[in-house]
């Protein structure tokens, strides 16, 4: 049988709940699906939020072949035989014309390509994909959970849209929920709503592993399900997230024995080292700061060491980074002065320069005295006039 989150997963708009900011009446995927128009874009989300639902539901209105790849074990000859017409789309038809078929001058079906974690595509993979989506011949649906900004190279991302998908809501949760028609006292329904955490395929497997497990669903029965084998570490799901934040928080209490605990089990678990690499250099600047410069330094080199050399040996490199940054002196003031200054911006918008550092590249600049009475090591506070005794650096 079919996972429960497979079996209740919607064939229609009508039937998708959540993202109303996208799929709402008049917003743009809706729109998009109503007036059959082809593009290509990208998904950006937590897991569990809908898309791979919105992808097929896209396809099926274009009438269109849908291929559906991870970028986790795709690679260049997938996407080759796609275009070639010598892979077969989402329910097993075949692209390809045979040279003497009735129809052989009909015109092609779209060609959609739902490339989940497209993050995990390298540079050279979306420089191959490139053509193909500029061109037409494939029109490209991406998902990730990273943002594309740093994950997708410029030109690809130039060519696609990107949507934003929101974590759940309770709401959207509940009635997702609801349709499996399994019997929930209101404690195991208010724990599941904590558990899920807007990912409605996380509360649905548990669910399923509960149901075929123990019969019954409370809180107990739950909770002796999560611990099952069937739930481990899933690098889309929950675990992936869990392990993660205890990696990062013990680097930040540090405890570099923990911390290289719950390396090794992403390793192990054949985590992408990038990613970890990735929130060694956010944690370098964040949480280590000025307290020990280098700190990002190293980051960045197992970063580097990462991308040119690859598993299993890089695990290795991630090591000694990790130990270094678990025992560093830790200094959060660089970016709690960043999340100050953001909140004043936000909350009084962008105030006026003084006019003694603004630069004065023309005459009637000098004229109206930019840059007049500007001294290169003046003691005067440069913050606009509103927020002249503001102090970031604590």
């Amino acid at each position: 049988m079919e996972p429960l989150a497979a079996r209740l997963r919607p064939k229609t708009l009508d039937e998708f709940v959540g993202q109303e900011h996208l799929v709402g009446e008049g917003k743009p995927i809706r729109v998009a699906i109503e007036k059959r128009h082809r593009f290509s874009f990208l998904l950006w989300g937590p897991p569990g939020t809908g898309k791979t639902t919105i992808a097929r539901i896209y396809a099926k209105a274009l009438d269109a072949d849908l291929y559906e790849l991870s970028a986790v074990s795709a690679g260049k000859e997938d996407i080759r035989q796609i275009v070639d017409g010598a892979a077969k789309g989402r329910g097993g038809k075949n692209t390809f014309q045979e040279p003497f078929s009735d129809d052989v001058f009909a015109p092609e079906r779209p060609k959609v390509l739902f490339l989940d974690e497209i993050h995990r595509f390298n540079k050279s993979q979306q420089d191959f994909l490139l053509p193909y989506v500029e061109s037409g011949k494939l029109t490209l649906i991406g998902a990730t959970t990273e943002n594309p900004s740093f994950e997708v190279i410029p030109a690809l991302l130039s060519r696609c849209r990107v949507f934003v998908l929101e974590p759940l809501s309770e709401e959207s949760l509940r009635a997702i929920v609801k349709r499996a028609k399994l019997k929930l006292g209101r404690d195991a329904f208010e724990w599941l709503m904590g558990y899920a955490n807007g990912d409605a395929r996380r509360a649905l497997t548990l669910l399923d592993s509960t149901t075929s497990l123990y019969g019954k669903i409370t809180v107990d029965t739950l909770n002796k399900a999560l611990e099952s084998p069937h739930l481990r570490y899933d690098k889309k799901g929950d675990e992936h997230y869990d392990t993660i934040s205890a990696f990062i928080k013990s680097m930040r209490a540090s405890q570099p024995d923990a911390a290289v605990y719950y390396l090794a089990r992403m390793v192990e678990a054949g985590e992408d080292p990038l990613f970890i690499a990735r929130r060694m250099v956010i944690f370098a600047s964040e949480d280590i700061g000025v307290a020990q410069p280098t700190a990002l330094v190293v980051a960045n080199a197992v970063f580097r060491a990462c991308e040119v050399i690859g598993y299993p040996e890089c695990a290795i490199n991630l090591a000694h980074g990790v130990a270094y940054l678990a025992q560093a002196k830790k200094d959060r003031s660089a970016y709690d002065a960043l999340r100050a200054a953001q909140a004043d911006i936000k909350k009084m918008g962008n105030l006026p320069v003084p006019k003694h550092i603004r630069n004065a590249p023309t005459k009637l600049m000098k004229d109206l005295e930019y840059g007049k009475g500007y001294e290169m090591y003046d003691e005067e506070s440069y913050l606009p006039e509103k927020l002249k005794k503001r102090k970031y650096f604590e």
